[in-house]
């Protein structure tokens, strides 16, 4: 942990946790990847996992200094606020652009997961047998996933609070992206459209003096499917964290390794030229199959034409690959210039 963080150093926590918020909202991509690359993933994992025991009786006991100091709090705050921020901003700009510019988009995170991948692979040092074999694993995984079938949606409140656990793995878990698996559960536009929607609209109300929304039932259900949502996965991420803690303290080389097959694996799911099979709209229209259920990002992946359009879009590939590369050098020059 570090306790000596300038203003500055703040600054940029803000803005990483504003990129984690905003790679956990898109399937396929995940926050862990960004707290992987920009350096800060075991001090992300070793702060969420002091949420224990202690740290409650600290809490309760309203000794708030000591329960702050003990679980990093000033690094947890910061980190947090910038996922909010980016939950209400970053994130509303990806479903446009998601939208209007799908291919550019896709082929910019495909980039940076491949940027991500060359930057934990310099950071790797002991390949072995055993290694290789738990990054295969990882990679058979994460691509396996990705071509799974979405299931229907399901706003039982047990279910939505399963849904909070495992999707938060996006954050713990590098590489297997919590908003794709919601898609595999068939509950991401429950619960990454429609209730944060609701959400949004309720401040909206509440700051123009508006509290008719107490009496809309559909309102109401959605906040409190939101809340289960929120219960479920503050509850998966301190229970993943004390998992991945222990993981990385007892078995670091062959974790990372199974997290870089995971990654890997991910570009199955950010391939950027794929057909649309089902997709929904963020203004909650939907296309229905044949069961008539809401599906949403179901691909046909396939090999592109060389034509302008390709062009760009591998441009937009090397982009993807500069701006995570930049961002490992650049935190690595200021990790010399600390030691200095």
């Amino acid at each position: 942990m570090n306790a000596n963080r300038s203003a500055l150093d703040y600054f940029l926590l803000v803005l990483k946790g504003i990129a984690m918020g905003a790679a956990n909202k898109v399937p396929g991509v995940s926050g862990g990847i960004v707290a992987f690359v920009a350096g800060f993933y075991e001090e992300f994992i070793f702060s969420l996992q002091r949420v224990n025991k202690i740290a409650l009786k600290l809490l309760f006991t309203g000794r708030f200094k000591i329960f702050a100091a003990y679980i990093n709090g000033r690094f947890l705050a910061t980190i947090i606020f910038g996922m909010l921020i980016s939950f209400f901003t970053i994130s509303k700009l990806l479903d446009y652009l998601i939208i209007h510019h799908e291919l550019n988009v896709w082929s910019a995170f495909f980039g940076m997961i491949l940027g991500s991948i060359y930057s934990i692979s310099k950071r790797f040092e002991k390949w072995n047998l055993q290694s290789i074999t738990y990054l295969i694993i990882g990679a058979i995984i994460g691509l396996a996933i990705s071509f799974l079938d979405p299931a229907t949606e399901n706003d039982a409140l047990l279910f939505v609070f399963m849904c909070g656990i495992i999707s938060v793995s996006g954050m713990t878990l590098p590489g297997l992206s919590g908003s794709f698996i919601l898609i595999i559960l068939g509950n991401y536009v429950l619960l990454l459209i429609d209730s944060v929607n609701a959400l949004y609209d309720t401040f909206r109300d509440i700051f123009s003096g508006n509290y008719t929304f107490t009496d809309d039932p559909v309102r109401m259900r959605m906040l409190l499917v939101l809340s289960v949502f929120t219960a479920g996965s503050v509850t998966g991420m301190v229970s993943f964290s004390h998992l991945m803690n222990h993981l990385l303290h007892k078995y670091k080389a062959q974790t990372i390794a199974i997290i870089k097959g995971f990654i890997i694996g991910s570009l199955g799911v950010v391939w950027p030229w794929k057909e649309t099979i089902y997709k929904t709209n963020i203004d909650n229209t939907f296309t229905l199959n044949s069961n008539n259920t809401k599906i949403i990002d179901t691909y046909k992946r396939f090999i592109p034409e060389f034509n302008q359009e390709t062009i760009i879009a591998i441009g937009y590939i090397c982009l993807g690959i500069i701006i995570i590369v930049s961002l490992e050098w650049y935190g690595h020059k200021n990790e010399k210039n600390s030691t200095k």
